[in-house]
């Protein structure tokens, strides 16, 4: 009975790993015939109720309730990326209380603040993936909203600057990253033929947030100082945890099993889903890494303006009473931006939308460059309207470029690990022109050198279509039947790219 019972368990462990290890091997064997995908066929089936991996008897409500989700997703991207846009203007306010300070390095140890709330937005981002795809929309975003409240709330009690890097720093951008991607996944649990005019509806509305909120800082800022100001700024993210309740997944999470298993199917399991949430095999691609060390490098000097645009304005012109409006142009200009280049890039096929990321990154390069240049504030006015024209470009095009080089499959953990590489180029380069504000007296080599990465790695990202379509012609010339194979087993849908989805692994 003994023996019965140790090879029925030693069967049961070895049927299991061969369950783990199949699917990962198909998984292996999908990540061809996505690419091809993209290629051959970038328009494929659109109809939802025949779709493959679609939960039974599910029905996208595309619309009702779900307008109310997008309204709550467009005030987290609007209250979050406003403050952090908005950042100049708390930076010259920071100033304004440490000037008692007669320290020669304080322009560097002050930009830290918001470069570390904005860097750990990004750099949180894997993680952020994991959290949403176990606990859900809600509980993740519920949760991100309550610590960016706590940051924000508990950084108006202080003066210490050196506090505020873990309050707002730390706090506040762990909070936001936490807050602000599940907002992204929700939408499509209730949208898929609409889906992106949902996401275009949160995207116009978000960038409202940017356009005003410049304004409104600088009038309560004056009126209350800065320890009211941010009181009155963690209002908006206490609202987002009441609107964070609104985030109910109409997908179920995926499911590590049921039933009684034992101690080693138990371990096989947990070990799949771990090399599921945790894909590195993305990095394999030459094509993801090319462009993803693009992107970071294109990033390090990617927020300096966003950080000493206003010091510098007020140091150089003299100007305090409508250094808002640069802001409010670039807010504006990138809400142009992202609902433009949004319909441009569905227009380009295939891995070719990454030239609008290589023309967006030589212009903000050269723009940064030209920002000590201008002899007038005007000048500096049209300069902001191209910045927001590039951001909007950037942001927008950035998913879709992920889908094409990687397959839908695995662009959600694409994308995560991108936003992670790019938390610590983003995180330092503001520090370093306030350094050199510090030692040399002036912004100019600052936005010099601040323009020379983003030239840089948009260079690089040239490479990436040529990359990808010499692959391509390799692996059509090794097997011209694996395009034909695709189109025929494979039959891909936007509203089926849901963390939350366990039949598939990628991100709207």
């Amino acid at each position: 009975m003994d023996g019965e019972t140790t090879d029925q368990k030693e069967m049961g462990e070895k049927t299991m790993q061969m369950e783990v290890d199949g699917g990962l091997q198909l998984e292996s064997k999908g990540e061809v015939l996505e690419m091809t995908a993209s290629k051959d066929n970038p328009q494929l089936a659109e109809d939802s109720a025949s779709a493959p991996g679609a939960q039974p008897g599910f029905q996208v409500p595309e619309g009702g309730f779900g307008w109310v989700v997008v309204f709550a997703a467009t005030w987290c991207n609007g209250s979050i990326f406003g403050i952090q846009n908005s950042f100049g203007i708390l930076y010259v306010m920071l100033l304004k209380e440490l000037e008692d300070r007669k320290d020669p390095s304080i322009q560097f140890k002050t930009a830290w603040v918001g470069a570390l709330s904005m860097g750990m937005i990004f750099f949180c981002s894997p993680v952020v993936s994991i959290f949403t795809d176990w606990f859900g929309c809600r509980k993740t975003a519920m949760g991100g909203a309550t610590m960016a409240f706590i940051g924000l709330l508990s950084s108006s009690f202080t003066k210490s600057l050196e506090l505020r890097y873990f309050t707002y720093g730390i706090l506040f951008g762990c909070g936001s990253s936490f807050a602000f991607q599940p907002s992204l996944v929700i939408l499509g649990h209730y949208f898929r033929c609409r889906l992106g005019l949902a996401n275009g509806v949160m995207t116009a509305g978000s960038s409202v947030f940017s356009i005003t909120l410049p304004l409104f800082l600088k009038k309560i800022g004056e009126a209350l100082g800065l320890a009211h100001t941010l009181q009155i700024l963690s209002v908006f993210m206490f609202i987002q945890i009441l609107l964070s309740l609104t985030y109910e997944p109409l997908m179920p999470l995926p499911a590590a099993g049921t039933g009684k298993k034992t101690d080693t199917t138990k371990s096989l399991t947990c070990l799949h889903q771990c090399r599921r949430y945790l894909n590195l095999r993305v990095f394999r691609k030459i094509t993801y890494r090319v462009w993803a060390f693009g992107i970071a490098t294109a990033v390090l000097g990617y927020f300096v303006p966003y950080v000493h645009l206003m010091n510098y304005v007020k140091k150089e012109f003299k100007e305090t009473e409508k250094n808002w409006i640069l802001l409010v142009c670039i807010g504006a200009s990138s809400g142009v931006g992202r609902l433009a280049f949004g319909k441009i890039g569905d227009c380009i096929p295939g891995p070719k939308k990454v030239y609008l990321q290589v023309a967006s990154f030589w212009v903000l390069g050269f723009m940064s460059i030209m920002i000590p240049l201008c002899n007038v504030f005007e000048g500096v006015i049209v300069v902001c309207l191209f910045l927001g024209l590039c951001d909007g470009c950037f942001i927008t095009i950035m998913a879709p470029i992920a889908f094409e080089l990687v397959g839908p499959r695995e662009a959600s953990q694409a994308i995560g690990f991108l936003l992670g590489l790019m938390a610590i180029p983003m995180t330092v380069g503001p520090p370093i022109a306030g350094i050199l504000l510090d030692r040399l007296g002036t912004y100019q080599v600052a936005f010099y050198l601040a323009g020379i990465p983003p030239i840089i790695g948009g260079s690089v990202l040239f490479f990436v279509p040529i990359i990808h379509n010499r692959i391509l012609e390799r692996q059509e010339k090794e097997d011209p039947s694996t395009g034909r194979m695709l189109l025929a087993s494979e039959n891909v849908l936007k509203g089926d790219m849901l963390l939350d989805n366990p039949k598939t692994e990628a991100c709207v």
